[in-house]
C-alpha cells in the first residue's frame, strides 16, 4: 500500500491543529473560574488599540494608501461593535478625510485625489452610516454617487471595480450594497446582476469572484447578500451552497474561506454571515428541497420532538412569516419590480422572524474567536499571526454572527446561553447582516435618506 504523500498544505494544516488544540487544551485544563477570566472580551484593550489606529498609524501603513476608507471602516466599525464612540474631534476628522476621497463626479476613492472605486466607495459610506450624525450622513452627494454607479455598469449585467477596472462578485455586491442602504438603487442598476451571479455559482455550491473561477467565502458572502437585495435569491441552487458553507467549519471552530484551505478568524464573518443569511431563507430552500413550506411553526428549541426526515429536520423550527420573492427573471425580460419595495429589501429582511436552527456551531465559532484569534487589544487570523484591523473588524462580525444567531425576534438581545464566556462583557451589538453595519446605525440612516 502507497504510504499518503505528506504536502506543504497537510503540513501547515496539521501545524494549525496542534496550534489551536495547545490552547483548547490549556482552555480546558484550567478552573473554571479562571476559564471565564481568559473568555473574557477585552474590551478596554480592543478599544484603545483601535482609537490609536484612528488617530495615527506608523510607516508600513503606506502600503494602504489606495485602502484609507477601508481602515477608516475597520477601525469605525469594530469600535461601534463594541458598543464604544469616539470624541468629537476624531468624528469630525473622520469626515472631513472622507469627504476629501469623494469625488467630484461621484463615488470614493482609496485616498484624497484617487480615482473612484466601488471597494472604497462601499467602505467610506459605511464609515460615515456608522458616524451616523447628520453631518456625516449629509456629507453623501447621493446624485453624484448613483451616477458613478450606472458608469461602472457593465454590459454583462456586472460591475466594474472601477473605471477600466475588473468585473466580478465583490463590484455587484458593493455596488447594490450601496444603492441600497443609501435607497437610490433602481431598475436600471440592478438589471442584469442576477444573471452574472448566478454564473459564478461553481459546482461545489459556493460563488465564485467570477465566471469558472474557485468557490470562495468572501465572494459568497457578496453574491449572497446582492442577490437578496435584488429579491432574485430563488435563482441560486441554495442546498448546494449550505452543503458547501457548512463544511467550511473546519475543527478548529472557526471556517476556512476555499476547500483545503487553512482557517482564518475574518471568515467568522464571511462565511459565518452566509449561514446566518441562510437562516431568513427557509421558503426558498423548502421550495427547492420540495418541501412544505408549512412544516413547523414552532421555535427550534422544540425541534427535538419532531419526526420529520433528516432535510425538513435541519430546516425545521423556521416561521412560516417569510418574504415572498420576486418570480425568476428570464434573461432578458423586463424588471418590473416596484422600485419602492426593492430599495426597502434590507429592512423587510432584518425584520424577518429567525426560528431557524443555525446551520453551523455558534458556540464553536465564538470559541475560536475569543481563545485563537483574540490577543491583547485587536484581533488576528490564527495563532501565530499578528493582529490587524482587518481582522479585528471582521472577527469582532463574526462573533455578532454567532450570538445573534439564536434570536428569534429583530432588535431582541440573545440569551446568556447563546454567548460564549460572561455575557455583560462579551455581548456585541447586533449587526445588520446585508450590510455589515450595526443595526442600529442603519436605523437611522434609513430614517435619515427616507427624508430626503
Amino acid at each position: 500500500m502507497e504510504s499518503r504523500r505528506v504536502t506543504k498544505t497537510l503540513e501547515d494544516q496539521w501545524m494549525v491543529e496542534h496550534q489551536v488544540r495547545e490552547i483548547y487544551d490549556f482552555f480546558y485544563s484550567i478552573p473554571p473560574n479562571s476559564q471565564s477570566v481568559i473568555l473574557e472580551l477585552q474590551r478596554d484593550k480592543h478599544f484603545d488599540y483601535l482609537t490609536r489606529g484612528l488617530r495615527k498609524l506608523g510607516p508600513s501603513f503606506s502600503v494602504l494608501d489606495a485602502n484609507r476608507p477601508w481602515l477608516c471602516y475597520w477601525i469605525l466599525h469594530s469600535i461601534a461593535l463594541l458598543g464604544e464612540s469616539i470624541d468629537a474631534k476624531l468624528e469630525n476628522d473622520a469626515i472631513d478625510f472622507l469627504s476629501r476621497c469623494q469625488d467630484k463626479d461621484g463615488g470614493y476613492g482609496g485616498g484624497p485625489g484617487q480615482m473612484p472605486h466601488l471597494a472604497t466607495t462601499y467602505a467610506a459610506v459605511n464609515s460615515l452610516i456608522t458616524l451616523g450624525c447628520p453631518k456625516a450622513l449629509s456629507s453623501i452627494n447621493r446624485e453624484k454617487l448613483y451616477a458613478f454607479l450606472l458608469r461602472m455598469k457593465d454590459t454583462s449585467g456586472g460591475f466594474r471595480m472601477h473605471d477600466g477596472g475588473e468585473v466580478d462578485v465583490r463590484a455587484c455586491y458593493t455596488a447594490i450594497s450601496v444603492a441600497s442602504i443609501l435607497k437610490i438603487v433602481d431598475d436600471e442598476l440592478i438589471n442584469g446582476v442576477g444573471n452574472y451571479i448566478l454564473s459564478c455559482q461553481t459546482y461545489e455550491g459556493g460563488i465564485a469572484g467570477e465566471p469558472g473561477s474557485e468557490a470562495h467565502g468572501g465572494y459568497t458572502f457578496c453574491g449572497l447578500a446582492a442577490m437578496i437585495l435584488i429579491n432574485e435569491t430563488n435563482r441560486l441552487d441554495l442546498p448546494r451552497l449550505i452543503d458547501w458553507v457548512v463544511f467550511r467549519q473546519g475543527v478548529e471552530g472557526g471556517f476556512q474561506g476555499r476547500t483545503n484551505k487553512l482557517v482564518d478568524g475574518c471568515y467568522s464573518f464571511w462565511q459565518g454571515a452566509v449561514a446566518f443569511l441562510i437562516q431568513r431563507l427557509k421558503s426558498i430552500v423548502h421550495e427547492q428541497l420540495g418541501l412544505s413550506n408549512e412544516l413547523s411553526t414552532e421555535s427550534a428549541d422544540d425541534s427535538s420532538e419532531s419526526e420529520l426526515s433528516d432535510e425538513e429536520e435541519h430546516l425545521e423550527g423556521t416561521s412560516s412569516h417569510v418574504q415572498k420573492t420576486c418570480p425568476l427573471r428570464q434573461e432578458g425580460q423586463e424588471n418590473a419590480s416596484d422600485p419602492t419595495k426593492i430599495a426597502d429589501t434590507g429592512y423587510d429582511f432584518v425584520n424577518r422572524r429567525i426560528a431557524m436552527r443555525p446551520v453551523f456551531d455558534s458556540f464553536y465559532l465564538q470559541q475560536y474567536v475569543l481563545l485563537c484569534s483574540q490577543i491583547d487589544g485587536g484581533f488576528r487570523d490564527k495563532p501565530g499571526k499578528g493582529r490587524d484591523h482587518y481582522h479585528t473588524c471582521y472577527c469582532l462580525s463574526g462573533l455578532s454572527i454567532a450570538q445573534y444567531s439564536w434570536t428569534n425576534e429583530a432588535d431582541a438581545p440573545p440569551l446568556p446561553k447563546d454567548v460564549f464566556g460572561p455575557y455583560s462583557q462579551n455581548l456585541l451589538e447586533q449587526i445588520h447582516p446585508l450590510y455589515n453595519v450595526v443595526l442600529d446605525r442603519y436605523y437611522e440612516a434609513r430614517r435619515f435618506f427616507s427624508c430626503l
